[in-house]
């Protein structure tokens, strides 16, 4: 075949390839030597960030508003929410309280722990930011419940409950009070001591006994049963879970807290760093198995292919030895990997296996035409060393092509795959060869071509234009349904949503007060941060706007001097001069059985249903002064403990004070405005927060009122937009550079249409299936799309420079099977990622294993149709 024939000297690709048959010991030896100095680099220097952050260049807009934020309030990023459920309102206030001082404390685990929902300013002046109903509703309570409240308070035990009610009983019997006025009481502590004495673990709650809640009023303050503590936790980036040692830090903790189910408490995390540590904990979980398969099928399909063991060997070890220098490459020339570059390891892998296929099918080929090794070693790189030379050439500036994208992921992606290439051509010119001469693989038995589809090849001869046709209608067909195609660029979505972090966050967004899809404005001062609040709030889209001001309570006046009556009235009851010591199991015995009686007397004076709390608290005594020590013991710690738990909270909300700017707490402040005058506001979404529409209008509402925005919606709106228009960008340079390099060398129209239209079909054909089966595009699958335009870019190169040089019969050729085999390779190894656990990789499994199946159709019909004969060459 001449050079004119070709296209482009096949004298380097054959040089490399005799020079490594002609001296192979020497090759291998040079072959590991390069392996092994580029093993110790990556040993070495071995790196790889987690930081979703650093996936898009920071100058774009909206990243650059988000470091304006950031730089602002440092406190807002790499945090950890941790949220607290209890059964009572007690034991989770409780729980945040204990478990929030001892995070505090550890410093080598954490840099800063808050508590947004609670803490000593919340606890004092919690009340002030209820209405003035609410607040007098809850003041009310705290009155009317004073004669109970004054035992309990010089004696919170068991012992003082039974102080308590017989006080009241005491009123009862002289006809000051009704029986059914404490029914409620009774009917709650029997409920609690039977629970108690049958197993089944109650939790008592003072505040719902004593709150309007429990009497339906719906005027009083609610008692949330969930507290947040939010914290910065140190982040180790160099492991692949950074933030693991945090949270291992909390579950211990948790523990040595007894903050479990088991004591009515509920520890999750949740945030930006326990989801991104889960999130490769669900990469993990099932990666063994997905390994094995995903090597079973490449080792199957290599040996179908080349039907000899050995060069399935060689094979693989030169795509190992390849990548190990890929691997090196990469970090000498980044400097460390990304969440996206490191899917370099699939790319190599599976345009690695193309070259090795490529040589050893036409390799076989040539000895089943009679050549000795080493001259069909020279054949075929005299054969295929030019549409090698061309395809690495062309995947090379495909890739090249992200660089001057602001999605530095998927560049530096294409960076160390692009130099893959380079290096998976040089091996496969070099190492594999010395390899495939020293193994000596057995001599190839049957024919290396299909013969068997001689029939087809006529058939696309006869009905060339039919073919055409029929592909040109599912192309218009895949074009038509690119309208419905779903593009998912939310990152929550790729995520396993049965993972404990995005079940509490799942669980989170349902709170319109908790949702995490919020928006932070930042204003140049706080006139503006006013302006800017007041326009927002008229937003149909927003539910409510926080600010600093928004913690400085309205009608305070009012609020203050319900509350300031309050404390008048109830300060001798629940500040008493002495305190009862514990009691003893003899005092509690005692205590019961005194209030046995008076329950039986008082039932004995009211027949029928009005006696009937009254009785059944009688009988829940009676059958506790008959447990053990230790059952009496638990249900004195089940009532005191959160009597305790209440009695600092009235104590510490009757202390409330005048609320100013100028008086909030300076962590409060720092979080809202910043040293140098910058202020935060915080915008929430109105309607479901877990809709991605209702997000995105939220988000485009909020952007025309000001283009200072960050936050989960902005983020995820505006890196839907960053990382689509990357992808077109780069598609159509990749398209012109890849067209002007095959014209180039082809030195023909027409021929560099017959190389990409096969490769854009595939394209459409593929988007139009995920159409068809409902799987949207996202941040992860879409990395399929660079792989299927290299591997198809590849594929019709082989065809046409094949074409062009004279061949016909095209699919009962060598290379038919090489290119059939190569794409069954990569498509059934690496669509084992099918069987991942992880969503985003099980839907990149699927749409690699879709796409190169419509890439191998493309390739075995429809370019075979497209190029028909081959044309005549001259002088021929």
């Amino acid at each position: 075949m001449s050079k004119l024939a070709t296209g482009i000297g096949p004298v380097s690709p054959s040089v490399l390839v005799i020079a490594s048959i002609g001296r192979p010991w020497l090759t291998l030896f040079l072959g590991l030597i390069v392996t092994g100095l580029a093993l110790f680099i990556v040993t070495d220097r071995i790196a790889m960030t987690t930081d979703t952050a650093a996936l898009i260049s920071p100058k774009v807009d909206w990243r650059q508003q988000e470091q304006r934020m950031e730089t602002a309030f440092p406190q807002l990023r790499d945090n950890m929410l941790i949220i607290v459920d209890g059964e009572t309102p007690e034991l989770a206030e409780d729980a945040a309280a204990r478990l929030s001082a001892s995070l505090s404390g550890d410093k080598a685990h954490f840099r800063l722990v808050t508590r947004p929902d609670g803490g000593d300013f919340f606890a004092r002046e919690g009340l002030l930011f209820g209405s003035v109903d609410e607040v007098r509703s809850a003041t009310q309570s705290m009155i009317d419940a004073q004669p109970m409240l004054g035992p309990l308070a010089a004696d919170p035990s068991l012992r003082g409950v039974t102080v308590s009610l017989s006080t009241m009983l005491d009123g009862v019997a002289s006809g000051e009070i009704p029986l059914s006025r404490i029914d409620r009481p009774l009917h709650a502590l029997s409920t609690a001591i039977d629970g108690a004495l049958t197993g089944r673990n109650p939790y008592f709650s003072w505040q719902r006994l004593f709150s309007s809640e429990g009497t339906g009023d719906s005027k009083g303050l609610s008692l949330p049963t969930r507290r947040l503590i939010l914290t910065q936790p140190v982040l180790d980036h160099g492991a692949l879970m950074p933030g693991e040692a945090a949270s291992a830090a909390v579950a211990q903790a948790a523990k040595a807290l007894a903050l479990d189910d088991a004591h009515g408490l509920r520890i999750s995390l949740t945030g930006e760093v326990p989801l991104a540590d889960e999130e490769f904990a669900t990469l993990q979980e099932n990666i063994g198995l997905v390994a094995i398969v995903m090597m079973a099928a490449m080792l199957l399909t290599l040996w179908l292919a080349t039907r000899s063991v050995r060069l399935v060997a060689a094979i693989m070890i030169t795509i190992l030895s390849g990548l190990i220098v890929t691997s090196a490459v990469g970090l000498l020339a980044i400097g460390r990997f990304n969440l996206i570059s490191v899917a370099f390891i699939p790319l190599f892998v599976g345009l690695g296996v193309d070259f090795g296929i490529q040589i050893c099918v036409r390799f076989n080929a040539e000895r089943v035409a009679g050549a000795a090794p080493d001259a069909a070693l020279r054949q075929a790189a005299s054969a295929l060393g030019a549409p090698l030379l061309l395809a690495a050439g062309a995947i090379f500036l495909g890739f090249g092509a992200f660089l001057p994208t602001a999605y530095v992921g998927i560049a530096e992606l294409g960076v160390i795959a692009g130099l893959g290439m380079i290096v998976a051509l040089l091996f496969s010119l070099t190492v594999l060869p010395a390899l495939i001469l020293l193994l000596r693989p057995g001599q190839p038995r049957g024919d290396v071509g299909f013969k068997a589809l001689a029939p087809v090849d006529r058939f696309l001869e006869r009905k060339r234009s039919a073919v055409l046709w029929a592909f040109g209608l599912a192309m218009a067909a895949g074009i038509a349904l690119l309208p419905w195609a779903v593009f998912d660029f939310n990152p929550l979505d790729l995520r396993n949503p049965d993972a404990p972090a995005m079940r509490a966050l799942k669980d989170l967004t349902r709170d319109p007060d908790r949702t995490p899809n919020v928006i932070d404005v930042l204003a140049a001062n706080r006139a503006e941060g006013q302006q800017l609040a007041q326009r927002l709030s008229r937003l149909p889209e927003v539910a409510q706007v926080v600010s600093l001001d928004s913690f400085v309570p309205e009608q305070q006046d009012a609020k203050l001097a319900l509350i300031q009556d309050a404390s008048l009235l109830l300060d001798l009851t629940i500040n008493p001069f002495d305190t009862a010591p514990p009691p003893s199991d003899a005092d509690l015995r005692d205590a019961l059985g005194g209030l046995e009686a008076k329950l039986h007397e008082a039932a004995a004076a009211h027949p029928g249903a009005d006696g009937n709390e009254a009785r059944r608290l009688a009988t829940s005594f009676h059958r506790l002064g008959m447990a053990s020590a230790g059952e009496r013991a638990a249900v004195n710690a089940m009532l005191s403990q959160p009597l305790n738990v209440m009695l600092d909270q009235i104590r510490q909300a009757l202390q409330a004070a005048p609320v100013t700017r100028e008086t909030l707490p300076p962590d409060l402040v720092r979080d809202w405005v910043a040293p140098n005058g910058l202020v935060r506001l915080q915008v929430f979404p109105s309607g479901n927060a877990n809709d991605n529409a209702v997000i995105r209008q939220f988000r485009n509402a909020v952007a025309q009122i000001t283009p200072a925005i960050s936050g989960l919606p902005v983020a995820t709106q505006a890196a839907a937009g960053t990382v689509a228009g990357a992808f077109v960008q780069a598609g159509i340079l990749a398209f012109l550079l890849v067209s002007v390099l095959l014209f180039l060398v082809l030195r023909n129209v027409t021929e560099v249409a017959f190389t990409l239209a096969p490769v854009i079909l595939s394209i459409f054909l593929t988007l139009g299936s995920c159409v068809l089966i409902g799987q949207p595009i996202n941040f992860a699958n879409i990395i399929a799309f660079p792989l299927l335009f290299g591997v198809g870019v590849a594929f019709h190169i082989y065809f046409v420079m094949a074409w062009r040089g004279g061949a016909t019969g095209l699919l009962q050729s060598s290379l038919a099977r090489a290119v059939m085999f190569s794409a069954l390779a990569t498509g059934t190894a690496f669509g084992s990622l099918w069987l991942s656990r992880h969503p985003g990789t099980a839907s990149m499994g699927k749409i690699l294993m879709i796409s190169l199946i419509w890439t191998l159709i493309c390739a075995l019909i429809f370019e075979p149709a497209l190029l028909g004969p081959p044309r005549k060459q001259p002088g021929r």
